[in-house]
C-alpha cells in the first residue's frame, strides 16, 4: 500500500480503488500549539473557540452514526484505531476555518433563503409532498438538533458550500489521468490454479506436552481473558415508547379533518407565460393568437426558449406570480388569457394539460397518521421521563432502581468485554442496534454518575456495577484451543513449504496438470476478472497477488483461512480500450473531480488555519476520546 501511494498516480489509484469511510477537508498537520486554553476549551481556530463538551457531542453523533451505519456499535478504542478521532477534530477545526473566512469575505444568508432550503429538503416532506413541520422537528430532533440550532447550521454549512465552490469551480481532471485509471481498473486476468487445503497437509500428530507448553508460552497473548465489565442501561426513545402507544380511530380522524387538505395531491396544469411592456402589445399578440398563430411560435418570435416561457406541470401554490397563478387556474384545457398585470408585466398565461388533485379517504392515510401521531405522543412521553429518570439519579438510584420505579426495563449485561463479547466469544445480543453503550462503559468506572447518551430522538442511561480485569489464563484452561491453533499453524506452515516447491517446479518447466495429480487435488480456472472482483471460489487474496504476477507466471497466495494455500499460473491478461463516453468512465470522472476539488479545497482551508493561527488542547483531545484512559 505505502509502495503504491509513493507517487501522484498512486495517491488517486488508491483513493479511487479504496475509498474513505469520513470524507474530510485538509490533511492532518495542525501544530500543537499551547497557549490560553481554559479547562473548557479543546481547539481554537482565529476567534472561534471549539469547546470540550461541544466537541464531545459532535465525536459522539459521528461514532452513533457510523455504528448505526455499520449495524454494530464503534467504541473508541476502534475509533481511534481507524483514525477517526483525528479526522473528526481535523473537519471540525476546517468547518469553524471556512467559517471564519465568510465572516471575513462578509458572506451572508437571509434567513427566507435558508428556510427555503429547508422546506425544499425532500427528507422534511410529508404525505402529500409538501413540507411537514411536524416531520421537521422528528428528524431534527433524531439527530440531537433544536430547531434554531439547526438553522444556524445550515446557514454555516451554504456560506461553506459557496466557498467551496468559488474554490473548485471549472475544476476537471486530466484526460491521461483518466485513461491510465479506465485501463488499471478494467484490466482482466485469467488464472488456471491449485487448491492445496488440509488433505495434502499429510498427517499431523498430536503435539507433546512439552511441544504444547512452549507454544503456549510463545503465544500467551493471544489466549489472555480479556477485561469484562459488568453493566446495566435503561432506554427511553420513541420508538421504545411508540411500541406500546396506541392511537385511537377518534384521535387520528380528528388530526385527518384537521389536514387532510395537505394530505391529498394539490391540483397541477401545464402553464406557460409570456410577458409584454404594455396592454396594447399583450392585445395584439392574443389577436393573432386567436387568428391561428401558435403559443409556441409567438415565443419563438420574441427570441423566447422554453425555459423562458414553459413553467411545466405546476401547483398554483408553486406559481409566483398571484395574478398569473390565479388566471392559470381559471382556464380550460388550451385555453389562453386576456391580459393581465402581473408582478413582471402585462402577461398572457396559456394552460395546456390539466391534471386534478386527489384527497385521500381517512382509511388510506390512518395507518400514517396514527404512526406520526404515536411519534409525536412518544417523543412528549420521552420529555417527561427523561426529567423524571434525572431526578431519581440526583437522589441517588441506580440505573436499574429508577427504571424500575418508572415502569421501564432496565437491561443486565453480566460481563462484556471491550469489543461487545460475553466470555463464551458471542455478540452481546440485547443491546439494540447502533448503541454504543458498551464502550461508554469502558470510559467511566464502578459508581460514576454517567451523563445519558443521546440515542434515537431519545436517551440511555447506564451504570458500571463491576470491572473483571484482564489476566493471564493458565495452559489447563484454554488447553483445546491451544491444541487446535497449534495445529493451524502446523497445516498452515506444511501447505505454504508444499506451494513452494510446487511454484519452483513450475518455473522449471513442470505444468499444473502434473502437479494437483501428484498431490491428489484437480486444475480450475477463473476467467476474465478484474481487481476488485468477488469471484466464487477463488479468495481475495488469490486475485490481489494474480495482479502482481506477468502473464504466464506462477505465484502462491494463502486461502480461505490458514488451512488453505492456492498455487496459480496467470494465463490471459487483458486491458479494453478506453471509451470516454462510457457511463463508468463518466463515473470515473466524477469521482476523480470529487477527490481533487477535495484536496484542492484541503489546501485552501490548510491556509486559512495558517494564516488565522489554529491550536489544539492535546489533553482535552485526549480525555475526549478516550486516549487518556490508555
Amino acid at each position: 500500500m505505502r509502495k503504491a501511494s509513493s507517487n501522484w498516480l498512486g495517491k488517486v489509484v488508491m483513493a479511487v480503488v479504496m475509498g474513505v469511510l469520513i470524507v474530510s477537508f485538509g490533511v492532518w498537520g495542525i501544530a500543537d500549539i499551547f497557549r490560553g486554553f481554559g479547562q473548557s476549551t479543546l481547539a481554537k481556530i482565529g476567534r472561534t473557540e471549539i469547546s470540550t463538551e461541544q466537541f464531545r457531542q459532535i465525536y459522539t453523533d459521528k461514532l452513533q452514526q457510523l455504528g448505526r451505519q455499520f449495524g454494530r456499535p464503534l467504541n473508541m478504542d476502534q475509533a481511534r484505531a481507524f483514525g477517526l478521532d483525528r479526522q473528526v477534530l481535523q473537519q471540525t477545526i476546517a468547518e469553524a476555518a471556512l467559517d471564519e473566512e465568510a465572516r471575513r469575505m462578509g458572506l451572508g444568508q437571509s434567513e427566507a433563503e435558508t428556510m427555503r432550503m429547508i422546506y425544499n429538503d425532500p427528507n422534511f416532506k410529508g404525505l402529500g409532498g409538501q413540507f411537514d413541520p411536524a416531520r421537521f422537528q422528528s428528524v431534527i430532533r433524531q439527530f440531537g438538533y433544536s430547531e434554531q440550532r439547526y438553522l444556524a447550521e445550515q446557514r454555516r454549512v451554504s456560506l461553506r458550500r459557496q466557498i467551496a465552490g468559488t474554490i473548485s469551480a471549472g475544476f476537471e481532471p486530466p484526460k491521461v489521468l483518466i485513461e491510465a485509471l479506465t485501463r488499471f481498473q478494467n484490466e482482466q486476468r485469467s488464472i488456471d490454479y491449485i487448491k492445496l487445503d488440509a488433505a495434502q497437509a499429510g498427517t499431523i500428530d498430536p503435539p507433546s506436552p512439552e511441544t504444547l507448553a512452549a507454544y503456549f508460552d510463545d503465544h500467551k497473548t493471544q489466549f489472555r481473558a480479556p477485561e469484562y465489565r459488568k453493566l446495566s442501561f435503561a432506554v427511553i426513545t420513541p420508538e421504545e415508547i411508540g411500541k406500546w402507544s396506541e392511537v385511537s380511530d377518534e384521535e387520528a380522524r380528528k388530526v385527518f379533518d384537521q389536514r387532510k387538505d395537505k394530505l391529498g395531491t394539490p391540483a397541477r396544469r401545464e402553464v406557460a407565460q409570456i410577458v409584454f411592456p404594455n396592454v396594447e402589445e399583450a392585445q395584439g399578440a392574443r389577436g393573432r393568437i386567436a387568428s391561428g398563430l401558435s403559443f409556441e411560435d409567438l415565443a419563438k418570435e420574441r427570441g423566447l426558449t422554453p425555459p423562458d416561457y414553459d413553467l411545466g406541470l405546476i401547483a398554483k401554490s408553486s406559481i409566483g406570480d398571484p395574478a398569473a397563478g390565479d388566471a392559470a387556474f381559471s382556464l380550460s384545457s388550451g385555453e389562453v388569457s386576456q391580459p393581465l398585470q402581473s408582478r413582471f408585466g402585462v402577461a398572457l398565461v396559456k394552460v395546456g394539460k390539466i391534471e386534478p388533485g386527489t384527497m385521500p379517504t381517512y382509511e388510506s392515510a390512518a395507518a400514517i397518521l396514527k404512526k406520526e401521531i404515536a411519534a409525536a405522543n412518544a417523543r412528549a412521553k420521552v420529555a417527561e421521563l427523561q426529567n423524571k429518570m434525572e431526578d431519581e439519579r440526583s437522589g441517588g438510584a441506580s440505573v436499574a432502581e429508577a427504571a424500575q420505579k418508572l415502569g421501564l426495563t432496565a437491561v443486565t449485561i453480566d460481563a462484556v468485554d471491550r469489543s461487545g463479547r460475553q466470555p463464551d466469544g458471542q455478540p452481546v445480543s440485547n443491546i439494540p442496534r447502533g448503541l454504543d453503550v458498551v464502550s461508554q462503559a469502558f470510559n467511566s468506572d464502578v459508581g460514576v454518575d454517567n451523563d445519558p447518551i443521546q440515542f434515537n430522538g431519545g436517551f440511555v442511561w447506564y451504570d458500571v456495577i463491576g470491572i473483571t480485569p484482564s489476566r493471564e489464563r493458565s495452559l489447563d484452561e484454554v488447553r483445546p484451543q491451544v491444541e487446535a491453533r497449534w495445529r493451524e499453524d502446523q497445516i498452515s506452515s506444511r501447505l505454504r513449504t508444499k506451494a513452494t516447491e510446487m511454484v519452483q517446479k513450475l518455473e522449471h518447466g513442470s505444468n499444473l496438470a502434473e502437479e494437483a495429480a501428484a498431490v491428489g487435488s484437480k486444475v480450475e480456472t477463473a476467467k476474465d476478472f478484474k481487481r476488485d472482483a468477488s469471484v466464487p471460489g477463488v479468495p481475495s487474496g488469490v486475485i490481489t497477488a494474480a495482479f502482481r504476477t506477468p502473464k504466464d507466471g506462477v505465484g502462491q497466495a494463502s486461502g480461505s483461512g490458514s488451512s488453505e494455500w492456492v498455487v496459480f499460473r496467470i494465463t490471459d491478461v487483458t486491458i479494453p480500450p478506453v471509451d470516454m463516453a462510457s457511463d463508468d468512465v463518466k463515473k470515473l470522472k466524477e469521482t476523480l473531480e470529487r477527490g481533487l476539488t477535495d484536496e484542492q479545497l484541503a489546501q485552501f482551508v490548510n491556509k486559512i488555519e495558517s494564516d488565522i493561527g489554529t491550536s489544539i488542547n492535546q489533553a482535552a483531545f485526549a480525555q475526549v476520546t478516550g486516549a487518556s484512559n490508555n
